[in-house]
């Protein structure tokens, strides 16, 4: 009697480590790679500073299209990202808070997420990377997930991990895959894509961590 042996082939998935810059509630596409299961991330906090980038700014659907919100800085001579620190000489958490507000109050999910997320804008975070993490935190309870990651311990020009610090561009079209979803203002000016994590959730909702599974 011959037996018939299966082979059975087993798709093992290899993780890899991601060095991802720490951006003030990030766009869509960051957080794709963030929460991606393949990815082990590792947080850039000794770069030095770059501006004009999503590391303090975020870009949300106004009534007039795309605003940019963006955190002042002091400038105190430091440049190491771990090491900047933000100004208060104005009330710019006042500010950002009523952009939000008035970008998506109308939005399907924002009341849900509201009590959240003015949680960021109660606080005064001496530094840039504390109150980047803290926006990080507060998404990640809206979105359930529970993704943990590193902080490195001392910046390296060529890293061994896929070095994804300037794979986010705030000046340039973004380079990721996504499909179109309905967003506030989308009938007066189309879809805007690839805007911060925000949009995302107020017009998705629970809906977002799989859109964001399907991003390529």
């Amino acid at each position: 009697m011959k037996y018939l042996h299966k082979v059975l082939h087993f798709s093992i998935k290899t993780m890899q480590n991601i060095l991802l810059p720490v951006f003030y509630l990030p766009p869509v596409s960051w957080f794709s790679e963030f929460l991606n299961a393949e990815n082990e991330i590792i947080f850039e906090q000794f770069e030095n500073f770059p501006k004009q980038t999503y590391r303090n700014r975020t870009n949300i659907y106004g009534a007039n299209g795309k605003l940019s919100l963006i955190i002042p800085i002091n400038h105190n001579g430091s440049r190491i990202l771990k090491d900047i620190e933000i100004s208060y000489r104005e009330d710019w958490q006042k500010l950002h808070w009523k952009s939000i507000k008035t970008a998506y109050q109308s939005s399907p999910y924002f009341e849900y997420y509201e009590d959240k997320l003015i949680k960021l804008y109660e606080s005064r975070d001496k530094f840039l990377l504390d109150f980047n993490l803290k926006s990080i935190e507060i998404i990640q309870k809206i979105l359930k997930t529970e993704k943990a990651y590193s902080l490195n311990n001392e910046y390296v020009k060529f890293p061994e991990e896929v070095n994804f610090r300037e794979r986010f561009s705030a000046k340039n079209p973004s380079e990721y895959e996504m499909d179109e979803y309905y967003q506030t203002f989308s009938d007066k000016m189309g879809f805007l894509k690839d805007l911060s994590i925000l949009d995302l959730i107020c017009n998705k909702g629970p809906e977002s961590v799989t859109y964001l599974k399907e991003i390529k």
